[in-house]
């Protein structure tokens, strides 16, 4: 694709899952990546993959909902790999269970991470981007955000945030050369997925149901999700900007 080699980007929760996906795809599109996630062993673990393909890497070990920690990371990327160009938010957390069993501990646990990290992410990132006047930011947010998911009721307010923020900031960003769109992924098989449901019994009967109701037939794959990621990244989606895709197998569908 037109434009993504040489270019650096930050990818937060690069370390498994669709964010390891979504770095392999732009390692080789030649972009050099930065991955921002907790998950030490993980981050590390693809980072020396990433070597493969030539490009640059570099490894920040944080939690995105601390705005200084985010600051002090985006600070040292680019002083090391250079000026962070595409920023992919793609890091997050959910345990399903019903709205009025969750605590607020685990409410604020999932408003830190999958609202409060990429909010944190956009204004440090995007700061930097329009003195440059130029940037791609994609988010991944998910189909829950866009029609519901019993279950992530928290989840979903959240991913819903993330769609509208970017929305209000793709107008307001246009002049200064930066683009804002969001990927909702449906059901997809990752360890996010996995871990989100206690009991295994209960996560197989439930990622069976899921996947007999997707047109396709079957759960989204992280590297189904890589490609439109790159996509929007690159200089072929430089008149796109706000927009929202669901990549769901037809699971959803609108228009």
């Amino acid at each position: 694709m037109r434009g993504l080699e040489g270019r650096t980007a930050i990818v937060t929760g690069g370390g498994s899952g669709i964010g390891e996906a979504i770095c392999r795809r732009l390692a080789e599109a030649g972009v050099n990546v930065a991955i921002f996630d907790r998950n030490r062993n993980g981050a590390d673990r693809v980072a020396e993959s990433l070597s493969e393909y030539g490009v640059t890497t570099h490894v920040e070990h944080l939690d995105i909902s601390d705005l200084a920690a985010v600051t002090l990371a985006v600070a040292r990327t680019e002083k090391e790999i250079g000026p962070v160009e595409v920023l992919v938010n793609n890091a997050g957390w959910d345990k399903m269970t019903s709205f009025l069993a969750t605590d607020e501990e685990l409410r604020d646990r999932v408003i830190a991470i999958n609202l409060k990290g990429p909010i944190n992410l956009i204004h440090v990132v995007a700061t930097n981007m329009e003195r440059r006047k130029f940037g791609r930011i994609v988010s991944i947010s998910s189909d829950a955000g866009r029609v519901g998911s019993s279950g992530q009721g928290v989840y979903s307010a959240c991913k819903a945030g993330v769609i509208a923020l970017s929305k209000t900031l793709a107008r307001e960003l246009a002049r200064s050369g930066i683009l804002l769109n969001v990927v909702c992924p449906g059901p997809t098989k990752t360890p996010m997925m996995s871990e989100g449901i206690a009991d295994e019994g209960e996560a197989r009967a439930i990622l069976d149901r899921m996947a007999r109701a997707i047109p396709l037939r079957r759960m989204g794959e992280p590297h189904d999700m890589a490609g439109i990621v790159a996509f929007l990244a690159s200089d072929e989606a430089s008149y796109i900007t706000g927009q929202v895709i669901s990549v769901s197998g037809g699971l959803t569908m609108h228009g």
